[in-house]
């Protein structure tokens, strides 16, 4: 899975587990097509909807 690197753990992303919500970065280089298709293969899920935020490079 090239996509996503590994889930991220704090503790707004502990509380969205309980709404079935993950928060997991991703390579800086995939869209959200990918991203959704990695997800729906991987746990074997439908995804309904995404939120995705790419964050500024240092100046």
């Amino acid at each position: 899975m090239d996509g996503i690197k590994y889930s991220v753990f704090t503790n707004k992303s502990i509380r969205l587990l309980g709404n079935n919500q993950y928060t997991s970065n991703v390579e800086s280089r995939s869209t959200r097509t990918e991203i959704k298709h990695c997800v729906e293969l991987f746990f074997g899920v439908k995804v309904i909807a995404m939120n995705s935020h790419r964050l500024p490079g240092k100046g």
